[in-house]
């Protein structure tokens, strides 16, 4: 019972210093099953389900008047029932914009006609009265304006051809600076958190808007920051490895995962809790629901790149390293040179060398276990009286079979 919080200690001491031992690139079909399902569930809704795209897509009608001073609270859900009572169907989205003075209510909805649009701006008037310029109610504070879906068109096509020039120029780099196997895994967790993203935004229903589309270009850079802080730490640990018989690639790239662990969990973290706060901030308590398009793709897409950069792009890169047969044959080697060691080690009694140790690899690696072993041999016996194990090396005092003799005495 005593050992599970000492593990415990281990563990988390290990995440901070960079030296755990989390298996995270042996465990990789299991985080490709998981992110597989995943994203079947986000194709499959937006395929099936779509998304519900907003007015600046769709065109329709938005009306706005200032709910300060108004006689009766112009509230979102009192709004809606007017809404609802005149044209008969429900409105696409009803917000409160702004604070104080300067708040007002905005209403945005499917294209009405111009008797439709009489019928709601005077129900409105009735019912709110809202104040006008000269500081007594009047109809003309309520505005209308019909908005055209082909801008939201237009915005969806500057977005999607700076989303190709990004993915050029990323790929361009990424293969320059890195290699080519860093750039294709790369580039499939950017495609992860993309398609996750809008996944997410089809499952919930939230309104697609503008707002929406230049958030998820935004998250493209916390996507691949995360993802290169952890590729340059796998090319440092891998830097002249198919010349060594130390590790495989798999365990350098596991390796620099443990290394940077701590590091892209902070940095998550820290750009997560901004997000969280305009959210509740922004639509908690200003009720803006532009801040609630932005925020929700920003959070998603942070998390979701997060774990992809960490738990999908190195054991790809793994995978896609591991079809070169120059890496296949090192760690071949790896495995070899282990085996030696290990047969080596076997054959000797109690772990005590017969010879002059090897100078070789392979001897280096069998006088490390046995100085292990010998340690845990030691450790295991009951330490006595006066040096302990630590202070004789890991070896136990043989007896001499003399007794001492007392000081003083001695032969002539």
């Amino acid at each position: 019972m005593a050992t599970t919080p000492s593990r415990k200690t281990g563990r988390l001491s290990g995440l901070y210093t960079g030296t755990g031992s989390f298996d995270i690139v042996g465990r990789r079909r299991v985080w490709y099953v998981v992110f597989g399902l995943f994203m079947l569930i986000c194709i499959g809704s937006i395929i099936f389900r779509g998304f519900n795209l907003g007015i600046d897509f769709t065109g329709g009608t938005q009306i706005q008047f200032s709910s300060a001073g108004t006689a009766v609270s112009a509230d979102v859900q009192a709004v809606g029932s007017v809404y609802e009572h005149v044209t008969g169907h429900e409105a696409a989205a009803v917000q409160t914009v702004g604070t104080g003075n300067s708040a007002s209510v905005l209403i945005r909805s499917e294209s009405l006609n111009p008797t439709q649009l009489v019928q709601l701006k005077q129900a409105l008037f009735d019912t709110f009265k809202p104040i006008g310029p000269t500081g007594a109610p009047s109809l003309q504070a309520i505005s209308d304006s019909d908005v055209s879906g082909s801008w939201g068109g237009q915005i969806t096509r500057q977005a999607i051809i700076a989303l190709a020039v990004f993915l050029v120029l990323v790929t361009v780099f990424l293969a320059f600076y890195f290699e080519r196997a860093m750039a294709i895994a790369a580039l499939i967790a950017l495609a992860h958190d993309v398609i996750v993203t809008a996944g997410v935004y089809s499952i919930i229903g939230f309104e697609v808007s503008p707002a929406t589309v230049i958030g998820l270009l935004t998250i493209l850079g916390f996507s691949l920051y995360d993802t290169v802080v952890v590729f340059d730490k796998v090319k440092e640990n891998t830097r002249g490895l198919l010349g060594l018989t130390r590790r495989t690639y798999g365990e350098a790239a596991n390796l620099a995962l443990n290394q940077t662990l701590m590091r892209s969990i902070n940095t998550s973290l820290i750009a997560v809790l901004p997000v969280v706060g305009l959210m509740v901030v922004g639509v908690g308590l200003l009720g803006v629901g532009t801040l609630a398009d932005l925020a929700l793709v920003q959070m998603v897409g942070i998390i979701a790149g997060a774990l992809s950069s960490l738990l999908l792009a190195t054991p790809l890169l793994v995978d896609i390293k591991m079809r070169d047969r120059r890496y296949q044959q090192q760690a071949a080697r790896v495995v070899a040179r282990r085996q030696r060691a290990a047969s080596a080690l076997a054959g000797e009694p109690d772990g005590q060398p017969d010879g002059d140790p090897d100078l070789s690899d392979d001897g280096v690696l069998a006088t490390e276990l046995r100085r292990e072993r010998a340690m845990a041999a030691a450790a295991s016996r009951p330490a006595r009286p006066g040096k302990s194990v630590e202070q004789r090396g890991g070896r136990t005092a043989r007896p001499t079979g003399k007794a001492s003799r007392p000081a003083g005495k001695r032969r002539g």
